[in-house]
């Protein structure tokens, strides 16, 4: 099962954290505030963002994805998939029945 690593801006958030919890696309996920450092558009930029860290199933990963990509306010948006070698049994049974 993965965790997706999504970065979004502090005041996108929150909704996006809302909305895959309500489409069921996400058991839970996780928030940490970071500054970013990155070339866009042949120019270095300094953003707060926000880490998500979001955990789901195979079988949720690909709307998730689409998901992220329709509500995400970036043109492109950071979604990296993490598949897990090792999980705590019972996390990944609770998961399993969080995420339809």
């Amino acid at each position: 099962m993965p965790t997706v690593y999504i970065t979004a801006p502090p005041d996108a958030a929150a909704d996006l954290v809302e909305r895959l919890l309500e489409e069921r696309l996400v058991a839970c996920v996780n928030q940490f505030p970071c500054q970013s450092t990155y070339r866009w558009d042949g120019a270095i930029h300094h953003d707060d963002e926000v880490i998500l860290l979001a955990k789901t199933t195979d079988d949720a990963y690909d709307d998730l994805v689409a998901c992220v990509r329709e509500h995400h306010p970036y043109d492109v948006p950071c979604i990296e998939r993490f598949d897990e070698t090792d999980v705590l049994e019972a996390f990944a049974s609770w998961r399993e029945d969080a995420v339809e």
